[in-house]
């Protein structure tokens, strides 16, 4: 089971790298109506500008590959059972327990209260 999540990120990792750098590299669909002005081409600028290429079609298929990956993954990882080995857990475990009563924080400092008076009889140091 671990190895398939393990491959389900590295086939999502993958497919947003090169869908990333497929955007970046795309023409827009702005500088073809900038250019028409120009070039006296006005068919673009009004009308259709055609069938999608072959990186536009890359890219819509590269996002239906990551969007399921997204959507196994967030399957396998709601069907694991509840002690499983994610980060959040391992670090819960060596947590001390909470009581529900409210009490102090281990380590903490005890709450300011009154000055308490010396006992009757004991000598008492002078406070700088």
């Amino acid at each position: 089971m671990n190895m398939v999540l393990n491959l389900l990120v590295g086939v999502q990792m993958l497919t947003a790298l090169v869908m990333i750098g497929l955007i970046l590299i795309q023409h827009g669909k702005g500088a073809d109506m900038g250019a028409s002005f120009g070039s006296g081409s006005a068919g673009s600028l009004f009308g259709a500008s055609g069938s999608a290429n072959f990186m536009s079609r890359t890219t819509a298929v590269l996002a239906a590959v990551f969007f399921a990956s997204t959507l196994a993954l967030a399957y396998f990882s709601h069907s694991r059972p509840a002690g499983g080995n994610s980060l959040l857990e391992r670090s819960a475990i060596g947590a001390p327990a909470v009581p529900a009563s409210g009490a102090q924080i281990p380590g903490a400092a005890a709450p300011a209260s009154a000055p308490v008076a010396p006992p009757s009889g004991a000598a008492q140091i002078p406070a700088n």
